[in-house]
């Protein structure tokens, strides 16, 4: 559970941060690496190169 308080705390830290930027290059720069980061997964998941839940979860768990 301490793990999942260290998440909340760092979420919220990150969406304080944000709301506070007045910086529009940066802010700019977000929406980049977001959109190249959804078209990465849209062009990922038409090669059918997406994993399952469950073999993520099994690569991931030991740091979940």
């Amino acid at each position: 559970m301490k793990t999942q308080s260290i998440i909340q705390s760092k979420k919220s830290e990150l969406i304080s941060m944000s709301t506070n930027l007045d910086d529009l290059t940066v802010l700019n720069k977000i929406d980049e690496w977001e959109n190249q980061s959804i078209e990465i997964g849209l062009q990922e998941a038409e090669d059918c190169k997406l994993n399952d839940h469950s073999k993520a979860k099994q690569l991931y768990e030991k740091w979940l």
